[in-house]
């Protein structure tokens, strides 16, 4: 294993928790784009999380298009996703949260200095941004070493095309080889594995200790090597990395 140098980190729901209340303000928006396409189906916040949790708003509003058959143009499409963007935004000042433990943990790693730190997202920059400040994480990471594949590349994409995370190691100047990934959905998992990054799979967002195990052996089956079910454990997983 080359010297890990980099630590890549994925936000909604690893560093903040932030998945449940952006899918409710994205499920009142997906609602009024399927009734003014004629189509009855509905969703709530967590039916919408899990059916598309890991992409961005531009990826559910496509995925919705190919499961009910309507078509938007692009500028339609767009201009719903800066809508759902400053909604999300708005929820996110008012009521983020941090993951429990991230905090602390990236507080140790930063006083360290023994690696870059970078804030990896499917998420709109803006968002991301939001998301970190609410929270006090943003000190902890260089401004341009936040990447959306939403916004920081040229074709916005989302995870799990692992195009933001290549994006982020040649803007960094790393190899994907020397850098860990810390990923809580399998498109996000997928992403990092797929940029040939080494990835810890983080469940301590899951509530029921079933569904963790459930999400945790999925992770793994997706190309996880290992996982992380509080912040806590962070360290030991990344020794265990460098130690390969």
């Amino acid at each position: 294993m080359p010297k890990i140098v980099e630590l890549l980190f994925d936000c909604d729901n690893t560093l903040v928790l932030s998945e449940e209340l952006a899918f409710e303000a994205c499920a009142e928006l997906a609602n009024e784009i399927l009734a003014k396409h004629g189509k009855s189906a509905r969703y709530t916040g967590p039916e919408l999380m899990q059916d598309f949790v890991g992409q961005n708003f531009r990826g559910v509003v496509i995925g919705m298009e190919t499961k009910y058959n309507f078509t938007l143009s692009d500028e339609e499409r767009e201009g719903y996703v800066k809508q759902e963007e400053d909604r999300v935004i708005k929820t996110l000042k008012a009521k983020a949260q941090p993951c429990v433990g991230a905090n602390e943990e990236l507080e140790k790693l930063y006083k360290s200095k023994k690696y870059g730190m970078a804030v990896v997202s499917s998420s709109a920059l803006r968002r991301v941004v939001a998301s970190v400040e609410k929270v006090d994480q943003a000190k902890y990471f260089p401004k341009d070493h936040i990447f959306s594949a939403a916004t920081s590349l040229s074709k916005p994409t989302t995870k799990p095309d692992p195009a933001i995370y290549l994006h982020a190691c040649e803007k960094i100047g790393v190899k994907p080889s020397e850098c860990v990934a810390v990923e809580d959905s399998k498109s996000g998992t997928l992403s990092a594995v797929r940029a040939g990054i080494p990835t810890i799979a983080y469940v301590g967002s899951y509530h029921d200790p079933s569904k963790a195990k459930e999400v945790a052996d999925m992770l793994v089956s997706n190309g996880a090597m290992l996982v992380m079910n509080h912040w806590n454990e962070f360290e030991k997983c990344l020794a265990e990395i460098e130690a390969m």
